[in-house]
């Protein structure tokens, strides 16, 4: 199964478009564990127990694993997951972005070692730093489009020699011309939904869109959900970490973890039947 079937089953088995980040910051563990690397893989494993049944996929942000030297907690994660939730893909931001055999690396390091469904990557040095990933024909490659971070203006508003802003030119590139394989999708982040709408637009109903923003960065999520859903009424993965991972610090941790994801879930489902 491909990275996109297995995403588009998710998406209809979990009735679910939630995909939930996880990004351990040791200083904001729960106070019954220690700040140590078993602790983040503990962590991270009772979170994805928690929001499994209300998640299309999860995503592991690997600069909070490697900071703490945790790289082998990362694979034991992405195992895990494999293993007890094997219908759900699993995203490795990474934000990847280097040529030649660089990025050749970078892709064995995704899809081989943390064993990566798909992996985000930045399209800033152009085709040559995309290409190595297509080799791995049932993996994605999730390209960066248009952040939800305020200075991601600084680049992607720059206008391209046909007129149009620089996020909307990475859109149709991928689209027309990088997805030989049909396995890219675009990272738009839910901060800027009139965006979001102009990327679903360039680039039809067929690429996913993986979507930061909403929860803790506060993103709209009806909003969101009506600039990037496609016809189906799916299309997109919409991310929450922060929001899911600390909602709690107690001993009630995996409860609220849940409860959030619950929410998070239902309140994109009602948003979807509008």
């Amino acid at each position: 199964m491909t990275f996109i079937e297995k995403l588009e089953s998710a998406w209809q088995s979990q009735n679910s478009l939630l995909m939930v980040g996880l990004d351990p910051d040791p200083e904001r563990l729960p106070v019954s564990m220690k700040q140590n690397r078993a602790s983040t893989l503990e962590f991270c494993k009772g979170i994805v127990d928690a929001s499994a049944p209300y998640a299309c996929g999860f995503k592991p942000q690997i600069a909070y694993f490697a900071s703490q030297g945790a790289e082998e907690q990362l694979s034991e994660l992405c195992a895990y997951i494999h293993e007890t939730y094997p219908h759900l893909p699993i995203v490795l931001d990474a934000k990847r972005g280097d040529i030649g055999t660089t990025a050749e690396h970078y892709a064995r390091e995704a899809y081989e070692r943390y064993r990566a469904d798909a992996v985000t990557v930045s399209p800033y040095m152009g085709f040559d730093s995309i290409e190595p990933y297509l080799a791995w024909k049932d993996r994605g490659i999730i390209i960066l489009c248009r952040t939800s971070n305020p200075g991601g203006s600084d680049l992607q508003f720059v206008e391209s020699a046909t007129g149009e802003p620089l996020y909307l030119h990475v859109a149709s590139m991928v689209a027309e011309k990088w997805n030989t394989h049909g396995q890219c999708g675009l990272v738009v982040g839910a901060t800027f939904p009139e965006e979001i709408a102009k990327v679903r637009e360039r680039v039809g109903d067929a690429m996913p869109l993986l979507v930061p923003g909403v929860g803790a960065q506060g993103g709209d999520i009806p909003e969101t959900v009506a600039a990037g859903r496609n016809a189906a009424g799916t299309g997109m993965m919409i991310n929450s970490s922060r929001a899911i991972l600390y909602a709690s610090s107690d001993e009630n941790w995996q409860q609220e973890a849940a409860r959030v994801a619950r929410e998070t879930r239902d309140q994109i489902n009602l948003a979807r039947a509008l």
